[in-house]
């Protein structure tokens, strides 16, 4: 199993997502005042791998509604995704580091995600790309 010789750890910014009293507001904001090419999710902005410029790289932005549940187990309406290889080793290492994993690893057609909290009590999402 070729990720399981990849070292567990972050490699990127995989999203930001917040809180937003008017998520269609903030988001027309954004393409009016910012040029954000955005879409009812959000904007997503690609860029390549230096290393392997054929590998192509996304972060999402998005606005979500306030008090939405995407949220939940954090202390703000913030999260950071980052984006990991080896989601496998690294929730392991994180379970050991006596790290709280809010859920169990969600394999999607996205990719894999997990959600953690921070030592600030700030949930964290961690996502391993699906290999294409």
């Amino acid at each position: 199993m070729e990720n399981a010789h990849k070292t567990p750890k972050v490699t990127g910014i995989g999203g930001i997502f917040f809180g937003s009293d008017d998520p269609k507001k903030t988001r027309d904001w954004y393409e009016k005042n910012l040029g954000f090419d955005v879409t009812e999710w959000g904007a997503t902005f690609e860029s390549r791998n230096i290393n392997d410029p054929d590998e192509i790289h996304s972060t999402q932005w998005s606005p979500f509604q306030s008090g939405s549940s995407y949220f939940s187990s954090s202390k703000n309406e913030l999260m950071i995704n980052y984006r990991v290889q080896n989601i496998e080793g690294l929730v392991h290492n994180l379970k050991e580091n006596g790290v709280t994993v809010l859920d169990d690893i969600e394999d999607s057609d996205y990719g894999k995600f997990v959600h953690i909290l921070d030592a600030d009590g700030h949930k964290v999402e961690l996502w391993e790309p699906s290999v294409k």
